[in-house]
């Protein structure tokens, strides 16, 4: 019951959260802990890992077949929670130089909030690049809302510093998506050529090995 509850509440918030960010923010509790915005990080990633093996099943996304499971599952939940306290660490000594006084518990929960953004990205990432283009412009929106109404910056300094943050992140976010999707398709049509290796000569096959290897180190770069 206690569990279920929990769930509850983090949907609620979730809602909240998508529905008056601004109201969210101006009443977002400074202090508790790290253990309630971590779980509403852990359950954002969960729905991600969820939505994203569903996909896999039925060949979607930029990952195909690839990705599925429990591990998919596992191996989101425990990368969105490095990359929170990381991310909120990084935006700890940005606000410190906007002239915030709030504390680094103050810096993860709002960063940790912001993960609801997560599922969204992944219910849109069939959909090239639409996904990033959409996680970075929303996060920009509730990082500008944070710095005004719980770092208390100014709002031409908030939004003039994430919106070049933003542009940089959104720059990058697709460039990093060319580079997935580029190695995915190749893997893929690797994988599909993977079965005729073993009735090609030793030579034929190693031009093969040797021709994909090659596209991968393009797709890299």
């Amino acid at each position: 019951m206690e569990s279920n509850t929990s769930f509850n509440r983090i949907v609620r918030t979730a809602l909240k959260i998508l529905k008056t960010p601004v109201e969210f923010y101006q009443t977002m509790p400074k202090s508790g802990g790290y253990l309630e915005p971590m779980l509403f990080v852990i359950v954002m990633a969960i729905a991600v890992g969820l939505i994203m093996s569903l996909f896999s099943i039925f060949g979607l996304g930029m990952h195909g077949g690839m990705v599925a499971g429990l591990g998919a599952i596992l191996f989101t939940v425990i990368a969105s929670i490095i990359s929170s306290f990381i991310g909120a660490a990084i935006l700890f000594v940005i606000w410190k130089l906007m002239g915030s006084n709030e504390s680094y518990q103050v810096s993860y929960r709002c960063i940790a909030y912001a993960s609801v953004v997560y599922p969204i990205v992944a219910v849109l990432s069939p959909i090239p690049y639409i996904g990033s283009i959409i996680s970075t412009l929303l996060g920009t929106i509730l990082m500008i809302i944070a710095s005004i109404e719980v770092h208390h910056v100014k709002p031409k300094t908030a939004y003039i510093v994430f919106c070049v943050l933003g542009i940089i992140a959104a720059l990058t976010n697709i460039s990093n998506e060319m580079v997935v999707r580029s190695m995915a398709k190749q893997t893929e049509e690797f994988a599909g050529q993977f079965g005729d290796l073993s009735k090609m000569p030793p030579e034929d096959a190693g031009r093969a090995l040797g021709k994909f290897f090659k596209g991968m180190e393009q797709g890299a770069q």
